[in-house]
């Protein structure tokens, strides 16, 4: 019985923590018309991509398709609701559609190319993890994951575009101009990074080299660099956001807006780690991969050790 409550629990404090979030952007009266169409464009775009093609196929590899085109969502939202000043607006509007298409047209070459037919192996981990935690309904926690991705992004994922999309500020300040910097400068590295691994990959296969670990350019310093280039874009938003910040509100709103903001880093930290992104890729490169475990003792799972 306690068993069962507790992970009632587990999936209940998602939902709240969510459902809290977006209650306290909502008493915002600047934001309720982007909040209102974001959640809805959001719940369209998971319901027709992902949450329909999941429920006949138990693959939850869809999601890779709706969550890039959801951040594009959240930048044409930007654009259009954000009651800010224009070029502010219209930067943060850019920033969202940018890293959306980088991924969101990936996913797509990847479907053409028939690779979605077949479950991705972190979304194979996941079932692990399920049965792990004592969830043994896995049609049940297929949709439930795919729609906790879904409402990430119409609260968190959505928090920096909305504080920064109705900034009415002209001046930007160091935190803006730092942020979009650093932004600029992890989108590419993640960018190279992925590169650098096609490349490999290519040449392996040239070489008929079988099951090889990819540990030249970026990947001598992380195992993931991919993955912690995408955290630090997010925390380069997180910056960004800092002087957008609803300071004439209330006490408690503020209080919330910020915790929100920075809980972000947490959010993404553990997704790009532990759910969707480092564990799960280790996972199956032990298993596949017999040099993996030598790579491991010399290079840091996320964080770059430069020296």
């Amino acid at each position: 019985m306690f068993k069962y409550l507790n992970k009632i629990k587990s999936r209940l404090f998602q939902i709240i923590l969510f459902s809290v979030v977006f209650y306290i952007f909502f008493q915002i009266e600047n934001f309720q018309n982007f909040l209102l169409v974001n959640l809805i464009s959001q719940i369209f775009i998971f319901l027709f991509i992902v949450c329909i093609p999941a429920y006949f196929t138990d693959r939850m590899s869809y999601v890779d398709i709706a969550w890039p085109f959801g951040l594009i969502a959240i930048g044409l939202i930007s654009f259009m609701y954000g009651d800010g000043y224009l070029l502010k607006k219209s930067i943060i509007s850019m920033l969202y559609i940018i890293a959306g298409l980088r991924m969101g047209i990936g996913a797509l070459i990847l479907l053409k190319k028939g690779y979605l037919n077949n479950e991705f192996p972190r979304y194979k981990y996941q079932r692990i993890r399920w049965k792990k935690k004592g969830f043994t309904n896995d049609k049940f926690s297929v949709q439930y994951e795919i729609l906790l991705q879904c409402f990430a992004n119409a609260t968190f994922l959505a928090i920096p575009a909305i504080l920064i999309s109705n900034n009415n500020s002209e001046f930007f300040s160091n935190f803006e101009i730092i942020g979009v910097l650093l932004w600029i400068v992890f989108f590419f590295l993640e960018h190279i990074s992925d590169l650098q691994k096609q490349k490999f990959l290519i040449n392996a296969k040239k070489n008929k080299l079988k099951n090889k670990v990819c540990n030249v350019g970026l990947w001598k310093y992380t195992r993931h660099p991919n993955y912690f280039s995408e955290w630090m874009i997010w925390n380069s938003l997180i910056i960004a956001s800092c002087s957008s910040l609803p300071i004439n509100n209330s006490m408690i709103i503020f209080i919330g807006t910020t915790t929100a903001l920075f809980y972000i880093t947490i959010l993404m930290y553990q997704t790009l780690v532990f759910l969707t992104g480092a564990v799960p890729s280790e996972y199956y490169s032990l298993i596949k991969r017999p040099d993996y475990k030598n790579y491991k003792k010399t290079t840091n799972m996320f964080f770059p050790r430069l020296f």
